[in-house]
Formats: C-alpha cells, structure tokens, sequence
C-alpha cells in the first residue's frame, strides 16, 4: 500500500514556486495541480467519469456536508470516499472548520478577497442568529439543512474524516475574517496551533487503531490573517508540531482571511517557514493571476468552487476574460465558448445554443458550462506546470495575464 509522500522535480529558479508529486494510495498528483472541488461527494452537474475526462486529478469534498447527509458512516460502509462517489483517483476532505465557520457566522461560503466585501457581510450577520460558536475546545453549530444542534472538536472532525476515508485531510481550524481584530486573530492561531496538536494525535491513534485502511495524509492549516508576524508564528508552530516518534504533518494548507493584493506576499511568508520537503495547499483560489501568483510563492495544489458554482450563473472563462453566455450579444453566435479550449463543450456547442439553454432553464446549461469552466481552470495549472518544467513560466504568465486582463 503506497504510503503519502511528495517529492520536487522543477523548481522556479530563485522563487519558492515547484513541479513536483504527491503520492497517495489512490494515484499521484502532479503538481502544480487545481483540485475540483466536489462539496458533496459530487461536482456539481458533472459526472464523476466527467471529472477525469476533464484531467482532473482528485476530487475534494467537504466533511462538514457528508456528515451532516449522508453521514460518514454510510460512506465509511461504500468502502471510502473514492468508491462511494466513483471517483478512481485521490480525493481530499478539508477539516469542516470552514463551513461550521462561515455558514454560523452569516458569511459568504467563499472568502472574500476585499475588505468592503467582508464588513458589508459582517452587518448583514449581526442582524442575523449566529449558528456557531466557538470555545477553547470546539464549536458547537446548528445544522443549516434542519436546525438540529452539533459539535465539532478538533478529534470529532479527524474521526469523521477517517471514516470518509480521503487521501489527504485537514486539521480542524478556525475561520476568521478581514474584520476580526488583530488581538482576535492572535487568539485564534493560538487556538488552531493546539487544536492542530489534538487532531495530529487523534490521526496517528485511528491510523494504529484501523491498520488495514488506506494511510491518509493530515496537513495543518495556517492561519493568521493579513498579519506577516502571524503567519510566520503559525507556520514555525505547526511544523514544531510531531507525535512521539518524530513525524510530523504530512503537508501543511494556507487558508483563512486573505486580501486578494496580499495573496503572493502572504503565501510566500508562509512557504518561507515551512518545509521544502513537504506540499503547500492554498485554500479557495482559481483566479488566473492568483494562481499565477501564489504558484511562484510556493503553493502547490489549490482548491475552489468557483469555477462550478459561476458557471451555474452563466459566466464563463475564457483566454480573452470571463463573460456572462447571456448576453444579448451572443444570441445569434454560433462559435464555441471558447475557440482555443479543447473541452467536449467547446468541441460541440455554440454560445447562442448555450445562452438557450439557460434563458430555457434548462439544466443541461450548468453542465456544459460546467465542463468547460472545470477544464479551464485545470488545463491552465497544467500548462504553469510544464512551463515550470521548461523554464517558461513568466512568458506563459505575461502571455495568459496578458490576453485575460486585457492588458
């Protein structure tokens, strides 16, 4: 049984960012590599099998959601994650900590990369019931599917993450936001740092407790906010963290509240503090040049709905920029989404059949929109990566940031 591991293959001379894999007992991951994200055990309007035609290379899914439906024993008994969903390769689980997190607290499900963005947020949740709350030793929340009452600690989440038996889990983390203030945000790394020490030592008694499952790999989660002294705080006090034979976290995730103008500077803080030998998971980006960005950092696997969820509104990427398929403009447009992408979508269907479908409210709109958005964003990391390889990559960024941004 192939046990986790990474491994540097290219490196970006001078700069943190690296080609690489990361083996699992469910297939290697090339990376750079974007991870589709599939919150219930699905991308949604997507087939699994989809999904690899794609070049997908592992499926992430949300611990939060499957415990609350269908439970993870359920998916523990289909035999895992991979077989439940029939998805053949990797597959991750972050911690939950997010959705607890963002759904109680009244905040959008996606980070927000402005500050504007977040307080406007933070006056519409103080009208607002809170469904979670936060103490030293967990989070108590209530269900948003039927107001039913429960609690994640940092051993709960690991416990419901080995049942859904994911190649790659997160440790349990607390969110907090752009308005928080700085002596929270201290409080809070504190925090996560002694949950990550509680979820490495519920992971490593599972993982002896279950010999014959499939070995997972837990990576700690940064936080600290915009706050580079927290960053580096956070980073040093995970990687300080080991069980007592040594080991410590097999990869370490970049998540919590980030300003889209500080992603690079705060990626490369933390890649600067933590091990070379070890991957760098960003949480929740797909945005071209953030991608861009947080790759020469450092980063190397990324996750986000995005790309799923916009494409079920009607905007589409594209090597020249996102645009809405139902704009009138396109109604007698006969061309492809995109005449440089390579998707069955692109390959088949017009903008004017498209925007149809979606002024039709039909559902076969969010899928191919769907498809075409996931390849997108997949075949792009794919691209930085070889660039990598060959020593290419700031033409390829000039070239692709260029066209997309118009500049």
């Amino acid at each position: 049984m192939v046990e986790p591991s990474f491994s540097i293959e290219a490196q970006l001379p001078g700069r943190a960012g690296r080609a690489g894999v990361i083996r699992t007992p469910h297939g290697d991951i090339h990376t750079p590599a974007f991870i589709a994200v599939g919150t219930q055990a699905t991308v949604k309007a997507v087939l699994p099998e989809t999904m690899k035609e794609l070049g997908a290379q592992a499926i992430l899914a949300n611990a939060y959601h499957l415990y609350l439906q269908p439970g993870p024993e359920v998916i523990a008994e289909a035999g895992g994650l991979g077989a439940f969903m029939n998805w053949p390769g990797p597959t991750f689980t972050d911690s939950g900590g997010f959705q607890v997190l963002s759904l109680g607290a009244g905040f959008r499900k996606v980070l927000a990369m402005d500050t504007e963005r977040v307080q406007a947020d933070d006056v519409i949740a103080k009208g607002k019931e809170r469904l979670a709350r936060v103490d030293d030793d967990g989070v108590t929340f209530t269900s948003h599917l039927d107001g039913s009452t429960h609690r994640f600690t940092p051993e709960v989440s690991i416990q419901i993450q080995h049942q859904i038996g994911a190649d790659i889990i997160f440790a349990f983390d607390e969110l907090t936001t752009l308005v928080n203030t700085r002596g929270y945000q201290e409080d809070s790394v504190q925090r996560t740092h002694r949950w990550a020490e509680r979820c490495l030592a519920e992971h490593r008694r599972l993982a002896a407790q279950h010999p014959d499952r499939p070995p997972q790999a837990l990576f700690g989660v940064v936080q600290g906010a915009q706050y580079e002294d927290l960053r580096r705080e956070a980073a040093r006090g995970l990687t300080a963290i080991v069980d007592d034979e040594g080991r410590g976290f097999d990869g370490y995730g970049i998540g919590g509240a980030i300003e889209k103008q500080n992603l690079a500077a705060i990626v490369g803080w933390v890649s600067d503090e933590l091990p070379d030998d070890k991957p760098r998971h960003m949480l929740g980006i797909s945005e071209p040049d953030d991608l861009f960005d947080a790759v020469a950092a450092g980063a190397d696997t990324f996750d986000c709905v995005s790309p799923s969820r916009v494409a079920r509104n009607a905007a589409v990427y594209s090597t020249k920029g996102r645009y809405n398929i139902t704009n009138a403009r396109y109604r007698l447009d006969f061309t492809p989404i995109d005449d440089e992408c390579d998707c069955y979508t692109c390959g088949h269907y017009t903008r004017a059949y498209i925007g149809h479908l979606f002024k039709a409210k039909e559902i076969l709109a969010a899928t191919l929109c769907t498809i075409h958005n996931e390849r997108f964003v997949i075949r792009l990391v794919d691209q930085i990566r070889e660039a990598i390889k060959n020593d290419e990559f700031d033409e390829l960024r000039a070239h692709v940031l260029g066209r997309y941004y118009g500049t």
